[in-house]
């Protein structure tokens, strides 16, 4: 592959793993950009990344794992960005595994086993988002919150305004691409174990989180597929409480006419919603390059 390549590595107090991280890429591939996102470390992080031979750069403070992974795709100028995490749970083995794929798709991610999940809960929890996600995007989403993946540089600077500054960015990335009618393609890939520190992520605060996102880049996308199923089920539950009055008192009740009224609102908000993102899709679109086909030397 012809392209530039950009590793993106965001990092807090990570100062055990990043020097082997950041040397062990650039063993591998010595021509690769490689930035190390510093978020308000209190230990030697950056100088370790620096040392090893990564561009550093330093957030005054902790923002957030997806603020560091903005600051990385502002200052990255590959054509292709490569994220993975500096805790040493992502192996600099599988980058060339990822990098294969390009530029035929547009978003490779590593997608975790179940024996990569850090718990039960975690495992069941992702489960339960890549169900969603699929639901959403009409696409099986085989691991939505993998931090090991690499997509084209313009996908992902087109995306800026959209991440969220905490550790949801690979859900919020995953959504817009897909949503967005772009390829991606998902690679089996194992996990190793934290060897210092521990993770930062709380299974029910950013459980939350991530559920909010999902909702969240679900309505900016497709939001029929959100209000929909609730007008539904408003209708159905009308339907129900209806049949029950009639048959204990035999009238039509407020409550019925109340549910309803907003299984229809809950309709036309979710039109108008549509037609709002379509007009959307339609300005991003225009702006969108179109891909040329080039034929491979076996198709000539």
């Amino acid at each position: 592959m012809n392209q530039n390549i950009s590793v993106i590595i965001p990092a807090r107090n990570e100062g055990e793993t990043i020097g082997g991280i950041v040397g062990r890429i650039r063993s591998l591939h010595p021509e690769f950009e490689i930035i190390v996102i510093d978020d308000g470390s209190t230990d030697d992080t950056a100088q370790k990344a620096h040392e090893a031979g990564a561009q550093v750069y330093r957030h005054p403070y902790n923002i957030g794992n997806g603020a560091a992974i903005k600051s990385g795709i502002r200052m990255g100028v590959g054509d292709v960005f490569v994220f993975m995490d500096g805790d040493g749970q992502h192996h600099p083995r599988d980058i060339a595994r990822l990098l294969e794929y390009f530029p035929d798709y547009d978003m490779v991610v590593g997608a975790r086993g179940s024996g990569g999940q850090a718990s039960f809960e975690r495992a069941v929890g992702n489960k339960a988002y890549n169900w969603l996600a699929s639901y959403v995007t009409k696409f099986r989403v085989k691991d939505l919150t993998s931090g090991f993946r690499a997509v084209k540089a313009e996908i992902a600077r087109s995306y800026l305004y959209l991440l969220p500054n905490t550790y949801s960015y690979p859900t919020t990335m995953t959504l817009g691409v897909l949503r967005d009618g772009n390829s991606v393609r998902y690679v089996p890939i194992d996990i190793g174990k934290r060897t210092a520190g521990k993770s930062r992520i709380s299974v029910f605060r950013d459980g939350v989180r991530f559920f909010m996102i999902i909702t969240k880049i679900c309505t900016l996308y497709s939001p029929m597929r959100v209000f929909l199923p609730v007008s539904f089920a408003m209708f159905m539950a009308g339907l129900a409480h209806y049949g029950y009055a009639f048959v204990t008192s035999g009238r039509f009740t407020n409550m019925t006419a109340l549910l309803f009224m907003n299984a229809l609102v809950i309709f036309m908000m979710g039109l108008v919603s549509e037609q709002i993102c379509q007009m959307r899709f339609e300005r991003r679109s225009s702006e969108r390059p179109v891909k040329k086909f080039s034929p491979k030397p076996q198709d000539r």
